[in-house]
């Protein structure tokens, strides 16, 4: 949760004008139910200082607030007749008009970054360790605490929390000025994150390639700055240069220090905790990235926890088949261990088909290519480049589960889901399991996604 530059609950339907920079910010106890526990007309104050001049332009981003998007969570509703129908489904068309702009410059070092290979072949690469917990309490109190964070000193989390329209409007108040860095801006079907980010008030920063179709964001208004990283390097230095360049921010005038790092790109997750971590940000544990990118160390922390969890056996070589047919059994899944996303992935129903498989799966890992951040099947005039030097061939073997598939995104808080949405996976056509369409929200009953969530 970030806080704006400035805001006053009294008038929260006002027009904000330019702020002075010595005016206390007054939260009223009328609002929304806030500062339970203050009593008559006693207001927290607190002197913001500035938080950045940047303003998004408000001529090319349309006002989205009155058709927000809020959290599929299923409420509570003290008779049946006032429960709305199971299923709500409102689909919207996405603005698909935004061409990618030519790549100039540093174009062939971008399809040859030694980030991106790292990332997809032997995550987390040369990025460095996560912290300790001493080192992580030192990031912390080496940072200047931003006007964001005092401000949330003066909000009782149970107000933060309150699920209520005028709740939700108090946050987007707070939101309203913060600075939020987002590493890796994606491919440009991503520009309505920066967009929605604009009408909220956000002063978004967007690091990456300096060749990134993002920067002319900057000239549209829609974000602060542009921060440019030679993501053809290695990971480590691409970590040392970013981390530079965020802790410098404010220096110009534009924006505040950083509140928050962020990524939408997955391949950048593990260098954005170490970033966050670094910098004494809230994020995700760089630990729990890592654990959570890695398939054994995934299935061995579900299983620790208690959740339910499929047997399953690491192979790293053909010697060791029998053993894992013994114990996973069959029908069975064979899954490579590097980010490949299905490719490799298939169903084995005895022991015969799963050496020839084994043999299959292994050459076609062997034949990939790193093309725009993926691995893909190399194709004749392919112009990725050839991973077979630094794809790990190691596979799992799974215990099939036959069924519907469900993926579940949540946003986590405190170790608490504060977002979470289902979304339904269409069938696949076996013996692969590549996914061909999906629905969200899902079709699931409410009781069922209510249960997947609290899993």
């Amino acid at each position: 949760l970030l806080l704006s530059e400035r805001f006053n609950t009294d008038h929260l339907d006002s027009n904000p004008s330019t702020p002075n920079p010595s005016t206390p910010v007054t939260m009223s106890s009328t609002c929304c139910a806030c500062f339970r526990g203050l009593t008559g007309n006693k207001k927290p104050e607190v002197h913001r200082r500035r938080s950045g001049s940047w303003e998004p332009n408000a001529s090319l981003i349309p006002n989205q607030m009155t058709n927000a998007w809020a959290s599929p969570v299923p409420r509570a509703y003290p008779t049946s007749s006032q429960a709305p129908a199971d299923l709500d489904l409102v689909m919207s068309s996405m603005d698909s008009d935004v061409q990618l702009a030519p790549s100039r410059g540093k174009s062939n070092a971008r399809r040859h970054s030694k980030f991106e290979i790292e990332q997809l072949t032997m995550s987390p690469g040369s990025l460095p360790k996560p912290l300790t917990a001493h080192q992580r309490e030192q990031a912390i109190r080496r940072v200047e605490p931003t006007a964001t964070f005092e401000m949330l000193n003066e909000v009782p989390e149970d107000v933060l929390d309150e699920a209520s329209p005028q709740a939700q409007e108090l946050r987007r108040k707070l939101t309203k000025g913060a600075t939020v860095v987002f590493v890796s801006a994606g491919y440009p079907g991503k520009r309505f994150i920066y967009e929605r980010a604009a009408a909220l008030g956000v002063k978004s920063v967007i690091l990456d390639h300096p060749d990134s179709w993002s920067k002319n964001l900057v000239d549209e208004g829609i974000i602060a700055k542009f921060l440019p990283v030679d993501m053809s390097q290695s990971s480590e230095e691409v970590f040392k240069e970013a981390a530079r360049a965020i802790s410098e921010l404010g220096q110009d005038g534009l924006t505040g220090k950083a509140d928050g790092v962020v990524t939408f790109v997955e391949l950048s997750v593990p260098l954005t905790s170490r970033l966050a971590e670094v910098l004494g940000l809230p994020g995700m544990s760089p630990a729990a990235v890592d654990a959570a990118r890695d398939k054994p160390r995934t299935r061995a922390a579900l299983k620790k926890a208690g959740l339910p969890t499929p047997s399953n056996y690491l192979i790293k070589q053909g010697s060791e088949l029998k053993a894992a047919a013994d114990v996973v059994g069959f029908p069975a899944v064979l899954k490579p261990v590097s980010g490949a996303a299905s490719l490799g992935v298939k169903k084995v129903s005895n022991f015969q088909e799963l050496e020839s498989s084994y043999l299959e799966v292994a050459e076609e890992l062997g034949g990939l290519v790193i093309s725009s951040g993926a691995l893909v099947k190399a194709t004749a005039g392919s112009k990725g480049v050839n991973a077979s030097s630094v794809v790990d061939l190691t596979v799992l073997l799974e215990q099939y589960l036959d069924g519907p598939e469900v993926d579940v995104d949540i946003v986590m808080s405190d170790g608490e889901w504060r977002y979470a949405a289902v979304s339904d996976n269409g069938p696949t056509s076996e013996p692969y399991f590549q996914e061909f369409w999906g629905l969200c929200p899902s079709l699931l009953s409410k009781q069922q996604q209510t249960e997947l969530k609290e899993l």
